[in-house]
Formats: structure tokens, sequence, C-alpha cells
């Protein structure tokens, strides 16, 4: 709001002057002189600090001497600066008297000082108003900006700020919440920022903040949220804009974050551009809170009204999470599918099948096994010396056989930790990152640091744990059936196609494993125990499994214990994941892609895609001429393409010039394109999840903000400023900023 001359039959403000303001001062002696001296008998009563911030006195009540300029855009008083010229004859009085009691050579000297002043200010004021006019007289002083004008220009300062800061990662604040603001060393990095932008020349600030400290109490916490509102609703419509021409998307959760001590979802929406490129944008988080039905509704009124998008139009869902709360996330994705049965489930592009299957497994074996994971993968990317400790440890244990230690080494270099293998090569790795492990938490040499050493004792710990082994050996052998399933699917558009079906194998094979289960456990324990032996890991039922039962006359053996607990848990939830992960209605999708020219040519032209595509009929543009426009599909791309490459994927097919004459098949394949089991056209299309990892590896929890954070993962779009300003100021038309124009 502007600042307000409080002195008596002073009108001036900040708004239509270009006079400094400066707040009264917090000292109870000279704010109270202050007070006295402006004829303000109404401000006695109010404290220092009341007055402090919300009233000011102009500079025209302060003799010229008390006045500095620090820089062009910046004006301070002098510490013991008391305002004395004031249109108030006792007033003036007061003070012609004190000047007739001075000695006759001080009267002397101020006169003749003044006369300066006067002559200096005279000489200036000439200067000023000649540099105005050009030769011809034409009057050339600044114009006048009106109130509206001047509001907006403020109000797109304030939003380039806040801008510029979430596309850089520059928290709000420079310090945590918890900690009073007070008692802060430094200032907020937004009032910084402000204060920076002021003394760099930005004249609307300037105005605004003239006289007086910057700080949040000119744009409240609720101004800035207000702000923020509208920051993120112009990127969305920027981003989604395609979506909504398209129609058509997909949903991908991503694993639970916490931002603000409450647990959130990130959303994220695949979409087919105009170019036929398959995108996935990330368009904010989700409050995970409370039951299923909540979520679901949550997630629903975040697609429909913060995203405008129609969720009929949905088309494939995917997601990441992990452990119990994976379960909640796939009852709400099951939710959504009922409503809309051809939003259907499938897994995402970028995670391998087999590490999604164990991920949403809610055992504490699986969890020990994964969670051991990540921590491995987090080690070892510290430094290049601890990739080196490792590799030392593989030679020991592979001495003699080089073949099979060069393979290991080459694989801790490819992110092992998250492929379709992941568990096989852990089992090779185990003795050799145990090794590993041991030795720097030793730390003999004194090579390591000590948040180093400790993190290789926790490691350690698990390693060494029977548990984990026998899980892990577990995983590797009943995820091997799905291994090569699970490659095909993030292969090329036929390996996709053929890998559908395929799936009926998979499962087969997994049920007469289940069917036989006591054959099939007896010698993985065989081998768990022979690998935790050559370890020197003792054989034993975990600790907590005692804790949880009182005891009993009977001692559980460790190998029915794992059969009943790990082996017998993690087969049946393989298979029933994979069940339904490939509905009836994702299985017609997947064959459909027999309409890929290179796919058609592999089957010898001999498809039926009338049939799997009928799912999508309502999706076609005329779904009466489809069979017939299939028909000259085929007639094409068997007859009219003599040495000529067919296309293999669906975004190839897309990029033919002649696909428009084919309006039914283009559009199937574009519906098709949606689901998440398709790997992103390219990188540039996939960079959201990467910014997203980066955003909160680098950003503290008590920094993040989720604003913020969809301003830096989306900081490729260009932002108009003046669509924020007409946007905020019809959104808030009330707000402090609209009514009073700051």
């Amino acid at each position: 709001m502007p600042n307000f001359c409080a002195a008596l039959n002073c009108s001036r403000n900040s708004t239509h002057s270009v006079l400094a303001f400066f707040r009264f001062p917090r000292d109870p002696e000279r704010c109270k002189k202050w007070v006295e001296n402006c004829s303000r008998s109404d401000l006695k009563d109010k404290a220092p600090d009341h007055l402090n911030k919300y009233h000011r006195l102009c500079a025209r009540h302060f003799e010229p001497n008390l006045i500095t300029k620090t820089s062009p855009f910046r004006t301070v008083l002098k510490d013991n600066a008391i305002p004395t010229i004031f249109d108030n004859p006792s007033l003036k009085r007061s003070y012609n008297e004190k000047e007739n009691n001075d000695a006759p050579e001080a009267k002397k000297s101020k006169s003749d000082s003044q006369g300066e002043a006067t002559k200096d200010n005279t000489e200036a004021t000439i200067k000023e108003i000649s540099e105005s006019k050009n030769g011809d007289g034409v009057d050339r002083s600044p114009q006048v900006i009106d109130e509206e004008t001047l509001n907006k220009e403020f109000l797109k300062s304030l939003f380039d700020l806040v801008v510029m800061m979430g596309t850089q990662n520059i928290p709000l604040h420079g310090h945590s919440d918890k900690e009073p603001r007070s008692k802060s060393f430094t200032p907020s990095n937004f009032q910084a920022l402000l204060e920076y932008r002021i003394n760099a020349g930005d004249e609307f600030l300037r105005k605004k903040f003239e006289g007086s400290s910057v700080n949040l109490e000119h744009c409240s916490s609720t101004q800035l949220q207000q702000m923020l509102e509208v920051i993120e609703n112009c990127v969305r419509e920027d981003l989604l804009a395609e979506v909504k021409e398209g129609r058509f998307f997909s949903l991908v959760v991503d694993n639970l974050v916490e931002i603000g001590g409450e647990s959130h979802l990130p959303l994220f929406i695949r979409f087919v551009d105009k170019t036929n490129c398959l995108r996935e944008e990330f368009v904010g988080f989700l409050l995970f809170e409370g039951d299923v039905e909540a979520i679901t509704e949550r997630l629903i009124a975040e697609v429909t009204d913060k995203c405008g998008l129609d969720m009929q139009y949905c088309r494939g869902q995917a997601y990441l999470c992990s452990g119990v709360s994976a379960m909640k996330v796939k009852a709400v994705v099951a939710r959504i599918a009922e409503l809309n049965p051809l939003a259907v489930l499938t897994p995402c592009s970028s995670c391998s099948l087999n590490i999604c299957l164990a991920n949403t497994m809610t055992l504490t074996g699986v969890h020990l096994v994964m969670s051991t994971l990540k921590k491995l993968d987090a080690f070892f990317s510290k430094t290049p010396l601890l990739q080196n400790q490792l590799e030392s440890a593989i030679s020991i244990y592979y001495q003699g056989h080089e073949e099979k230690a060069n393979v290991l080494k080459e694989a801790c270099y490819s992110k092992w930790t998250e492929q379709h293998d992941t568990f096989e090569v852990a089992v090779d790795l185990l003795e050799s990152l145990l090794l590993c492990m041991d030795s720097v938490h030793d730390n003999e040499d004194h090579k390591w640091s000590d948040e180093v050493a400790h993190k290789a004792f926790v490691i350690s710990e698990a390693l060494a744990d029977f548990e984990f082994v026998m899980t892990l050996v577990v995983l590797k052998n009943t995820l091997s059936f799905s291994r090569a399933f699970g490659k095909n699917l993030q292969g090329q558009t036929n390996e996709v196609f053929f890998a559908s079906s395929s799936l009926t194998a998979v499962l087969h094979s997994l049920n007469e494993v289940y069917e036989n289960i006591e054959v099939y456990h007896e010698f993985w324990f065989e081998e768990a125990v022979n690998l935790a032996a050559a370890l020197e890991i003792p054989v034993k039922v975990p600790r907590l499994y005692y804790r949880k039962r009182p005891t009993s006359g009977e001692e559980i053996q460790p190998e029915t214990y794992y059969k009943e607990q790990v082996t017998i848990q993690v087969v049946s939830h393989v298979i029933k994941e994979l069940s339904d992960l490939f509905s009836e209605n994702h299985l017609k999708a997947l064959k459909s892609l027999s309409l890929v020219p290179a796919i058609m040519g592999q089957l010898k032209f001999n498809t039926a895609e009338e049939t799997s595509a009928d799912i999508y009929k309502d999706d076609l543009l005329n779904p009466d001429t489809f069979p017939a426009e299939l028909h000259c599909w085929k007639i094409k791309w068997k007859h009219g393409t003599k040495d000529v490459v067919l296309p293999s994927t669906i975004y190839e097919t897309l990029q033919l010039s002649d696909v428009k004459f084919f309006p039914n098949v283009c559009a199937l394949l574009k519906v098709l394109y949606h689901l998440p089991v398709f790997a992103l056209t390219n990188d540039k299309c996939s960079t959201a999840k990467q910014r997203l990892k980066t955003y909160l590896e680098d950003t503290p929890v008590h920094h993040r903000n989720k604003s913020m954070a969809l301003f830096f993962i989306n900081c490729g779009i260009k932002h108009d400023l003046d669509s924020m300003v007409e946007k905020y100021l019809k959104m808030y038309p009330n707000s402090e900023l609209s009514e009073n124009h700051d």
C-alpha cells in the first residue's frame, strides 16, 4: 500500500510524490519528539514499534543536512534526525525563539550555510529545468504514470522475481521456517532480492519501498501464496494447451516425497504433442492423506479442476511407488479404472518390470533388500574412489575368473540396481560388496571420512543379515521368469507387441512354481544357506518375528519360516501383480500394435486389428469406415513398398506424410501411443523426472515448496508476466496488492 505522510495538514503520499518517506524511530525518546513535532495528538499513546511499522513522515519535514542518499534509489536519515519543518505556527515560534537565543557568530554561520545551500538548490533546479527541455523549448520532463499502470508494473516486478527464484531453485526463505525471522542472521532470500532489485534500478519497486526497509510485510505470506497460485495456473495452461487440443492423456504417479511436513505424490501427464512426440510433463503434487476414496477424489479434482482435463479421455495409468504406499496407490488406480475403464494400468517405461514388481511388495525382507540397493547406489555415486574399492574387492573374489570379474565391473557402471537382472547381479556381487563395506568401515589407512565409514557399516549390517540373503535369492529366482518378458516391454515396438503374446507362458511357469513350492523352496533355501556360509552369516529367523509373537512351546525352523513368510508370499504376489498389470483391455491395446507397418510385415499381413481395436471404437473419427480403411492400409504396405524399409515404431508411422489419408488408423495409433508402457520419444521429452530428482536432491526438506518445484521442473516455459498480472487482478480483486495499487 502507498506510504502516507503522518504530519498534520500534509497530504503527500508515495504514489504521487518522488519524495522519500521515513519510518518513525523505535527509540522511545526520538519517537516521542517526532509525534510532538508533527502535531498528531492521536499518536501519543501508540507504541514506538507500532509507529515504526505503520506510520511515515515525508522528507519535506526534515532539514536537508539530515538526509543522505546512499544510492540513486536509496535515501536515509541521519541517526539523530528530528523533523522540524511543519505548517504549524506554534512549532515555528518555538524554533524561532531557540534560534534567537543562539550566539551571533553561530547565527551568522548558520545563515551563511543556508544561503549557500539555497544557492546550490536554485542552481540545481535551473539545471534540471534546462535539461528537461531540448533546443526547441519542448518539455522533456518525465511523464506522470497513472495509478493503474504503476500498480501493474509493480506486480510485474514481483512476479518476475518469484519466477526467477523458482526457475533457479532459490528458496523463498533463507532459513528454516521453524526459526523466528527476527532471530535469523540474514533476511529471507525474497527480501534480499527485492532490495537488490531496487538498488539495481527498478523504479516501480523503488516508489513502493522508498524510505522503508524491504521486508515481507509489504508482500504478506497470503499475498505471496496468491501469486504462487497464479503462476502455477499460468504454467499449467501453457504446459497443457496441446493436451487439451489433442484430448487424450495418461497419468503417471511417482514415489512419495515430503513437502511442508506432509506426504505428496508427484503427478505427471503423458501426451502426444503436435509433432507426434510422446512427452511427459510434471503438473504438480497430490496430497497423500486420507483413505482411498478421498485420495481418488483429490486426484480427479487435480486433473479436472487444476489441469482442466477430462478424465473420460484418460487412456493409461502407471505408478512408481514402493512398499505400503504402493498398495494404497494401486487401490486408487483401480478405483479410477472402475470409473474410466479405458484408463488401463500398465508398467511405466522408466522403470524395469522386475524392479516395479519388487517395489510393490510389503514384505519386511523385500523392503530390506530394496532399501539396501538404494543405499548402495547412493553410496557408490559419491566418489570414484569407492567404485575403485569395489572393483578391487571383485578382483579378489574372482581370481582366476577374469571374464566374470570384468562383466561385474562393467555392470557396476550401468545403474545395476535398476536393471532387469538386478537381483542376479546382486547375488554375484554379494561377497565383493560385503568385503568392500567392511574395508571402508575399518578405515585402517584413514582414507574415508567418518560419514562414509558409518554408511558402509550400516550397509554391511544389512548385507550380513540372513533375511536379506534369503529374500534376495528368492527374488532372483522368482523374477527370472519375468526378466526376458520385462526386457522386451522396454524394447522396440515389435518387441512390446510380441511380449504381450508371451505373458501366458510367463504366468504358466510361475503357477507351476507355486503348485510345486515345496520343491522350489528347498532348492532356493539351500542356495541361500551356501551363500551365507561363504560369508560366515548365521542362518536364523529374524529377531522381529519373536518379538511380534508370544513365546510358544515350539520353535519354528528357518526353512519353514522363510517358505511361509518369503517364498510363498513373493511368488503369489508376482502372479497377482502381473495379472493386474496386464488386464484384458491392456492386452487388446498391445495387440493393436500390429497396425505398425513393420509388425504387419513380420506377421505376413495376416492380422485382425478390428477385434483388438474394438475397445477404442469411440476414439476413432469414423468407426464405420475403419474396416475398409484398414484393408487399404494393409494393401498399401503389402504391395507398394518394395525395397522400402517399413516404419517400425508408432512415432515413425505417424511421421509419414500420407498417414493423414488414413484418419482412423492415425487416431488409433495416437491413442495407443499414450500408454505409459511405451518409451518417450527422445531425451528432450523426458527431462521432467530428472529435474524432479534434481530438485529433491538439491533442496533441503524444510526449503521445499510445491509451487517453486513446479517452476523449477518446467523452467523451459516462457512466462508472460502481463498475463500473470491480469490473472492476479481478476482472481484476487480484493487483495491488498490489487486494491491499494502498491
